[in-house]
């Protein structure tokens, strides 16, 4: 697995119709386009920072990134040093540059990191230290590189009651770019979403070690786009969430419309993409495509438990080549996650409704379990799961129930052993023909 991954990882940086008609009018002159502002540029060297690695230049930093907010926005530039710094904050309109060789690292010291009153963490808002690089209701910002971004020792990263400091948090942010720069982290959330609108991230390199060391939380956003980024994590690479439990539910507030592409996704714990289980608020319109994924567990996961209710809907993906894992996708939707404090009533309320999902033209690869659904309540079944045209080499094949409208086609595996389809209480087409 490691020199197919390194391998992959080495290549993905790296005559007309003529019409005849009147001659036209003259033109009344047109006023020259006025040239575009000059941006505002703000160097934290102007504002005192050292970059020696052992000063601290947190009001450095903090004074730049203030004086571009007060000036109405601009870039702020960091240039090659290694900058030794508490957590900082983002205003709107404003650029944070990391110049080649540029490094930000985050204090061992957790009183640089302010305890905020009310953080999402597992999916519920409680206390937690403020992230290393964040901002909240700013829009128009950014982060660039191609500088690194190292966080805190794990000695602040492993905090859990109250949570220790992400790497980057942003909340209710809109029109953000986060473009070009690398990240090293370990047993935390490297970036965390958290109601954010349009917003884009591209070209990151994200690595990360332990269990929680998720490499990008999308939590209660709208219009994301993920794209060439190259993500290998100890926790899930990309996970999707909108909190659990009631309030999280009639809050309302889902993950949607977002798009995964061009990306490398692996994960040496859990999955190379995972959705919930925190989605008490909806997951939904999400659609990957052409990615490499490995997952220690799953390459893709949608998981649930009693008491979250919810919706996943309308899950597509194409053109991904899954390897090197226990599944390809795996679906539980039983008991996954942790508990609410407040879990969804109802019967069939109380159950996460999965619908709409579709995966075509599959490769797979050193796949123990091709697809493995069987952990689906009776009382909800799964509504509409199309498996269309997945090649490649698995160990065992597809396991589902408590499923209607399957669609199956075009799965054409080899090496398994077994039967290709095990099925219980399931409806559909290409269940005889497989």
């Amino acid at each position: 697995m490691k020199r197919r991954l390194l391998l992959v990882f080495a290549t993905f940086i790296s005559g007309g119709w003529f019409r005849l008609a009147a001659a036209p009018s003259p033109a009344a002159p047109t006023a020259a386009p006025a040239p575009a502002a000059p941006v505002a540029v703000f160097n934290v060297r102007d504002f005192g920072a050292t970059g020696d690695g052992q000063t601290k230049d947190t009001a450095a930093l903090q004074k730049a990134l203030d004086a571009c907010a007060i000036a109405g926005g601009g870039t702020v530039v960091v240039p090659a040093g290694v900058y030794l710094t508490a957590s900082i904050v983002l205003g709107a309109n404003t650029t944070l540059k990391l110049e080649a060789r540029a490094s930000l690292v985050g204090s061992p010291d957790i009183a640089d990191y302010p305890l905020l009153p009310s953080v999402r963490w597992e999916g519920e808002f409680r206390p937690g230290h403020r992230a290393l690089i964040s901002a909240e209701k700013a829009d128009h910002i950014a982060i660039e590189g191609p500088g690194t971004i190292f966080g805190p020792p794990i000695s602040l990263s492993q905090l859990r009651d109250p949570r220790g400091p992400p790497l980057i948090e942003l909340t209710d942010a809109g029109h953000v770019v986060l473009q070009g720069f690398s990240t090293q982290y370990q047993r935390l959330w490297s970036i965390h979403l958290l109601f954010c609108r349009d917003l884009t991230a591209r070209n990151l390199l994200i690595r990360s070690v332990g269990a929680n060391g998720d490499g990008i939380d999308v939590d209660s956003c709208q219009d994301v786009l993920i794209e060439h980024c190259d993500i290998n994590t100890g926790d899930d690479a990309i996970a999707l969430k909108s909190g659990r439990g009631l309030a999280a539910l009639r809050l309302g507030r889902p993950t949607e419309n977002v798009v995964i592409r061009n990306c490398t996704l692996v994960s040496s714990i859990f999955a190379g993409v995972a959705f919930g289980t925190e989605m008490s608020g909806g997951i939904r319109h999400v659609h990957l495509e052409h990615c490499l994924i490995s997952g220690r567990q799953n390459g893709i996961f949608i998981k649930s438990r009693a008491g979250r209710g919810g919706a996943f809907e309308d899950i597509t993906g194409e053109d991904l080549t899954i390897l090197d894992s226990p599944t390809f996708l795996g679906i539980s939707l039983l008991n996954k996650g942790i508990q609410a404090s407040d879990p969804v009533p109802g019967q069939v309320e109380q159950w996460s409704l999965l619908r709409h999902v579709r995966f075509h033209d599959i490769k797979v690869s050193h796949i123990a379990t091709l697809v493995d659904a069987r952990n689906i309540p009776a009382e909800r079944p799964v509504d509409g799961l199309a498996l269309v045209n997945i090649t490649g080499t698995c160990g065992r094949g597809i396991t589902l129930a408590n499923a209607v409208n399957v669609e199956l086609s075009g799965i054409t595996v080899t090496g398994f052993t077994g039967p290709l389809l095990t099925t219980e209480h399931v409806t559909g087409t290409g269940l005889d023909a497989q």
